[in-house]
């Protein structure tokens, strides 16, 4: 009964998003104000030639990259406004078409320096963490996957809480500056990455997530184009689960045995994000990059089903990730583009094995139909697939055959909005 009632929402918002092609914005009035509807939906194709990737059957072709969403929003006075997003998709094993609210605020600006932010909000974390939703905004059809990791997007694009922010003018020579600062608890995925990285070890993750804090520093400077910024987070993250050890063997366990039904349980000592980035556009030509360092330290402990201790150990974990990109709109219609993405799951291992990198080379073709609907193709180039809990498209437990070191794919993608 839930799954068709999943199924019918989700082919709801994929038929009210199809109606809606070629439309602009809609409008209604509800208590003598205005509500603005938006919304979009996407539809991709995935082949690779070796590794099937982000959890689907790519090796063989795969349809299964569909996601929409339709929110709406309303400015109740001059300083208050509020919105909401209902969002859905089916990425391989990832979504499942189980309908999540995306977002749902209430802003209330009391100047241009001054604004707070309320209920579950997009998280500000470098260049594009909180648009990632909005597809017609970017070049690619898939983003770098080293820092915007498909996986985790429900994880990591919003968070329960609140946020100050604001906008300040400096002088001429000195440009202008836009601040975020951030307090709440991180969304838990079900049916996201870290759940599907973890499985592959045997471990049923129940619950994973706490809270988080950050502030975000954009400054737009003199030079005309050019944007630089930085981001810091930090996160006090909980966990546990059941491991069944009738799958794959943790590999933090060095041996160890453990009974099947033994129980997981974690808690971050330590878990920093410091990310800088900049943005330079010309005319045409955008160009962007971004540097990130993820720092865990992570406290394990193994119980046995009746609660008695087997195991514990605390994993450091110095995480990098980066990329560049370039994209030049060739005509109104096209717009050409490639970035390079580096991964690394742990700074202090040996960056030349497979499991302990996934560099991605990108080429882009964007097509926009109209103003409302845009077709991407995209080829990958992919050396390295990281580690179980790297969750950058990687899973052993849908590569039966074993990951091979190298997969080169190519993705062809249409999405509208309106």
């Amino acid at each position: 009964m839930k799954s068709m009632f999943r199924r019918g929402v989700a082919a709801g918002m994929l038929a009210a998003l199809t109606v809606s092609i070629g439309l602009h914005a809609q409008e209604f009035r509800l208590f003598d104000r205005n509500v603005q509807v938006h919304g979009f939906g996407s539809q991709g194709f995935v082949y690779t030639n070796d590794n099937n990737w982000l959890s689907m059957n790519t090796s063989a072709g795969s349809f299964a990259m569909t996601d929409g969403a339709v929110n709406a929003s309303s400015q109740i006075t001059d300083r208050f406004r509020v919105g909401a997003q209902l969002y859905d998709r089916n990425v391989g094993h990832m979504g499942k078409w189980h309908p999540e609210l995306d977002w749902a605020y209430g802003d209330y600006k009391f100047s241009s320096w001054l604004g707070i932010r309320g209920g579950k909000v997009k998280t500000a974390l470098g260049l594009y963490n909180d648009t990632q939703d909005l597809n017609f905004l970017h070049t690619w059809a898939i983003l770098p996957q080293s820092i915007y990791s498909m996986d985790l997007r429900s994880s990591t694009m919003a968070h329960t809480g609140g946020d100050i922010y604001g906008h300040v003018k400096l002088s001429k020579k000195l440009g202008e500056l836009s601040y975020t600062t951030y307090a709440g608890q991180r969304s838990q995925d079900p049916y996201g990455g870290y759940v599907l990285g973890l499985e592959a070890i045997g471990l049923a993750m129940k619950n994973y997530g706490g809270w988080m804090q950050g502030e975000d520093l954009r400054w737009k400077t003199p030079l005309p184009g050019l944007l630089a910024g930085a981001s810091l987070m930090n996160q006090h993250i909980t966990g546990n689960g059941v491991y069944n050890q009738a799958l794959v063997v943790d590999p933090f366990l060095a041996g160890l045995s453990l009974p099947n039904g033994a129980l997981e349980s974690e808690h971050s000592l330590k878990n920093d994000f410091y990310q800088y980035y900049f943005d330079y556009t010309r005319k045409g030509l955008r160009v962007d990059g971004e540097y990130r360092r993820e720092w865990r330290l992570e406290s394990i402990a193994y119980n046995s089903p009746a609660g008695a201790l087997l195991a514990a150990f605390v994993v450091p974990l110095d995480q990098r990730s980066s990329y560049a990109s370039a994209a030049y709109r060739v005509s109104k219609r096209l717009e050409l583009g490639t970035y390079f993405s580096w991964y690394f799951t742990n700074w202090s291992s040996d960056h030349s094995l497979p499991a302990d990198h996934v560099y991605d080379k990108d080429v882009t073709a964007r097509f926009d139909v109209d103003s409302h609907w845009n077709v991407k193709i995209e080829g990958h180039f992919i050396n390295g697939y990281g580690r179980f809990d790297s969750v950058r498209g990687f899973y052993e437990q849908f590569n039966p055959g074993g990951l091979q070191p190298t997969t080169n794919g190519v993705v062809v993608k249409t999405a509208f909005n309106f």
